[in-house]
């Protein structure tokens, strides 16, 4: 079975590869590098023993998409291209609209040209916007805070129309709570290209002093230390339910991937010192747009019905985030 991931060499998307390619499967993977990094495709390699093929370009180019399709026989289409940050998505709304949303109708009606109809979608749970009850059942109401949220709820929409058009598809959609960590081998990780938009990253730098001191928003949610409460996941867990997914596809659904566990922005801060050893400095700084107070997942019912569940702690993930980055230094 030959899997086309799009973005393959980002966060999330390199070690799905590695899962992948580790279970079997053949991938094809494209990248623009808007936010990964050119040598992780020998990682891969390297961490798997196997080879793939990789193709350079944005997937909004229809001749590039067609060009793939045409020269390979692809099965299965895993969808993590897209731009990520909340914050960055309130400052640069069109940015994220165009990016996120053509991206993705092109590669929808590239594969229907081809005849492609397993297409499993990486959204996130910012479509829940602000939950009324925790933790967060696949059937709560869907709004959102913010445009990096409004873009993963539109495409929602988007693929629940393109299957009600064609009952044959089989589209699978997941929705991630808050990945961190690293593979073990700490070959592959998280290393945004730009200042870091997400926790983990930034509370490496400031561990590894380059950066002087992390910013808290916010120090007034209604949590149990007044910092945002998320449900932080390991990377290779989630590239693992990525896994399952595809094991289990049929018709269209919808799957929390978290741990149903809430930590803190302060409970991350003091596990990643203890496990680690280090100092984290910070201050406590504004709230931001579009933050909300807790949110944290139900994954029962992709344990029920895909097989699938969290075998990683809050401290692997405080281990590993910290030992790629310093066997990357």
């Amino acid at each position: 079975m030959k899997i086309l991931v799009t973005g393959g060499m980002g966060y999330i998307g390199s070690h799905t590869c590695v899962e992948l390619l580790n279970d079997g499967y053949e991938i094809v993977v494209i990248d623009d590098f808007s936010n990964s990094k050119p040598e992780v495709e020998d990682k891969i390699k390297t961490i798997t023993g196997k080879d793939f093929k990789f193709y350079e370009g944005d997937i909004k180019n229809r001749k590039l998409l067609n060009k793939i399709f045409e020269e390979n026989k692809i099965d299965a289409v895993m969808h993590f291209a897209g731009y990520k940050a909340v914050g960055e998505s309130v400052k640069k709304p069109l940015m994220y609209y165009d990016n996120n949303l053509n991206t993705t109708l092109t590669l929808l009606d590239v594969m229907k040209e081809h005849g492609c109809n397993k297409f499993i979608f990486s959204s996130s749970a910012t479509v829940y916007g602000k939950p009324h009850t925790l933790p967060i059942l696949e059937d709560f109401p869907l709004s959102t805070t913010n445009p990096y949220g409004t873009t993963k709820l539109m495409i929602e929409m988007i693929l629940k129309d393109l299957f009600i058009a064609d009952n044959d598809l089989n589209i699978t959609i997941l929705r991630y709570f808050n990945p961190i960590g690293a593979h073990e081998s700490g070959l592959i990780g998280e290393n945004p290209n730009d200042i870091p938009n997400n926790l983990m990253p930034y509370i490496v730098k400031v561990a590894t002093g380059e950066y002087e001191c992390l910013s808290v928003f916010g120090n007034d949610y209604d949590t149990h230390d007044g910092t945002g409460v998320r449900d932080y996941i390991h990377v290779v867990d989630l590239a693992k339910g990525h896994i399952k997914a595809l094991e289990n596809m049929n018709g269209l659904k919808y799957y929390n991937l978290g741990t149903g566990n809430g930590f803190s922005v302060l409970d991350l801060v003091n596990t990643f010192e203890k496990v680690n050893n280090v100092k984290v400095n910070y201050k406590i700084a504004p709230r931001r747009e579009g933050d909300i107070d807790a949110c944290y997942a139900d994954a029962s019912l992709a344990k029920k019905e895909l097989g699938w569940e969290t075998t990683k702690t809050i401290e692997d993930m405080c281990k590993d985030a910290y030992n790629f980055v310093i066997k990357n230094k």
